[in-house]
């Protein structure tokens, strides 16, 4: 699933994840355990002690629940719980059907045949039919819906007709219902990565009769049957959270939770603090509390596929000149912010694509021609003075937006305009919105100078493959190229738009190897172009009550829709 994170962190075949993958993200998952995991023993609590409270901090309402809309990591979290498609991940990473029961793919790798499960169901307990798959994918590409993220769906054949409203529906086109049970999907040209672009909400299934009814609103009325996931809604109060229960229909593994709270929380320090008076049990731990948090047994430290960054806008001044640019990565040194801002609680790195992924590139070289994250303060200042403006002093004002609710981001925001200042001269102006504010300016960037010129925020895998972390950004009219990389003025456009063209033949490459060979190519090459700064690579630090068994933090950042059976209180 898509994650914009804000404050709280393939003829007949089946298509797999590569072991290598595979055995990456067992590490990973392996390691959420090794700093004591939650409760394994003990008898099952009564049905009453089954309430699990899980904080949502930072952010005043969802930014959505309805799929094709979701945009931030905390949406997609709570979605996925009501909702699921087609196929899901495991929570270890493995690719396996979901409402399908089976799937086939055509020699020519551009047909998916898939046969559903047997007697779906809605929770109002209406029937669930290929139908309903093939009306929420085409809804999701409708442009009366406004998706920002209907580009993971780009791949079905006529994509771009029916997206811009030349052509009705991709029903009867690329998404053809045979009867009840069975489905075919079909996309413009093969895709190793295609299955796994289908785990994402955009393609989630919902309940037609409620939008018919409710229209845009629908979402206030999730709990008269909306979706078809583990858990149905009882109660979304927009200004204290969402509340879900089980639903008797699911297909799978019942939860044995009674009920599971989505509730807004506060800021992480309000957040946190109430978790230790046994207000909620789940919670982040702020930079500040970390040495304090390590001492409790249920403190829990889980490598994530997430990368903090700076997005510059390349059709604002002064970012439209690569070697400001570069000179703003340079003066940072990532060492010492993770050390000094963030007490060692994340890894500094200059890549785009996160250790533990498929396509990581350990050789991956910085600005400066090495692998280190610290500081070159004389090559920053230099390519400031060989820039267009030749100084800060002739720099136009530049405004860094970041969000709301996270002391430890306004600490590193705080820092890095510091660093700017110590080192180039450089005043930069803060702002501070709330994070679905934030995700809104950033859309409307794309494609324009303005409203954002610099800011903050984190990225965690939709799915393990590098098409999630180079082409969904730096791609043509990729989904999350809101800082309009390749479609610009400036005098290295045609250098970007080179690279968008080799991202879009690796999209497509039906050799693994190869395909990760173009990857790291192009990820280089982005570097060289200062496409992003990133910062770290983070990792989740949570406390979880010890009472909660089977709940675990995963590198994907996502529970499996089966993996809440396993989920309980004991006693």
């Amino acid at each position: 699933m898509h994650k914009n994170v804000g404050p709280s962190l393939a003829g007949g075949r089946q298509l797999a994840l590569l072991p290598t993958l595979l055995t990456l993200l067992a590490m990973l998952v392996a390691a959420c355990g090794s700093s004591g995991g939650p409760s394994t023993s003990g008898q099952m609590a009564p049905p009453d002690k089954q309430d699990f409270r899980y904080s949502v901090s930072a952010i005043d309402d969802f930014g959505s629940l309805d799929p094709p809309l979701i945009q931030s990591a905390t949406d997609a979290y709570a979605v996925q719980t009501i909702f699921t498609g087609l196929v899901q991940f495991k929570n270890d990473g493995t690719l396996v059907d979901q409402l399908a029961a089976s799937h086939t793919v055509s020699s020519d790798g551009l047909t998916y045949s898939f046969t559903l499960k047997p007697g779906l169901k809605f929770s109002d307990g209406s029937p669930l039919t290929a139908n309903d798959v093939a009306y929420s994918i085409n809804r999701a590409i409708s442009p009366a819906t406004k998706s920002p993220v209907a580009g993971y769906l780009k791949l079905l054949k006529d994509f771009d007709k029916v997206n811009s409203g030349k052509m009705a529906s991709a029903i009867g086109d690329s998404l053809i219902v045979k009867d009840d049970m069975h489905l075919d999907i079909v996309i413009s040209k093969p895709a190793a990565y295609f299955l796994q672009t289908l785990t994402y909400p955009t393609s989630y299934v919902v309940n037609k009769k409620l939008i018919d009814k409710y229209g845009d609103k629908w979402t206030d009325h999730l709990n008269e049957g909306a979706g078809d996931g583990p858990f149905m809604v009882s109660s979304y109060n927009h200004t204290k959270g969402l509340d879900v229960v089980p639903n008797p229909n699911y297909y799978g593994t019942k939860p044995k939770l009674q009920k599971l709270q989505f509730l807004f929380s506060g800021d992480t320090d309000t957040t946190y603090k109430a978790y230790l008076s046994n207000q909620y049990d789940y919670a982040g731990v702020p930079s500040a509390n970390l040495d304090e948090a390590k001492t409790r047994p249920d403190y829990h430290e889980t490598p994530a596929l997430v990368i903090s960054y700076l997005s510059m806008n390349y059709l604002s001044k002064p970012f439209d000149d690569i070697n400001v640019r570069k000179a703003f990565s340079l003066a940072i040194d990532k060492d010492l912010l993770v050390q000094s801002v963030l007490k060692g609680a994340q890894t500094p790195t200059n890549h785009y694509v996160p250790e533990g992924m498929l396509g990581y590139n350990k050789d991956l070289k910085g600005l400066d021609g090495t692998t280190s994250t610290k500081a070159n303060v004389n090559m920053a200042k230099q390519l400031l003075q060989q820039s267009s403006y030749g100084s800060a002093a002739k720099l136009p004002p530049i405004t860094f937006t970041y969000y709301t609710g996270s002391p430890t981001v306004k600490n590193v925001v705080t820092a890095l305009a510091q660093q700017w200042q110590d080192t180039l001269g450089v005043q930069v102006k803060t702002s501070a919105v709330d994070f679905n504010k934030l995700i809104s300016l950033e859309n409307s960037t794309t494609g324009n100078s303005g409203p954002l010129q610099l800011w903050y925020l984190a990225w965690q895998a939709d799915y393990p493959d590098p098409q999630d972390w180079l082409s969904v950004f730096f791609a043509k009219g990729g989904d999350y190229n809101q800082f309009n990389f390749g479609q610009n003025t400036g005098a290295n456009a045609s250098q970007q738009q080179a690279i968008q063209d080799q991202l879009a033949q690796a999209d497509t490459t039906q050799d693994q190897n190869q395909r990760v060979q173009m990857y790291n190519d192009a990820e280089q090459k982005i570097s060289d172009q200062a496409g992003w700064i990133p910062l770290y690579q983070n990792k989740a630090h949570t406390l979880i009550n010890p009472k909660l068994h089977g709940f675990v933090d995963t590198p994907l950042g996502i529970t499996a829709p089966d993996a809440w059976g396993d989920v309980y209180f004991t006693t």
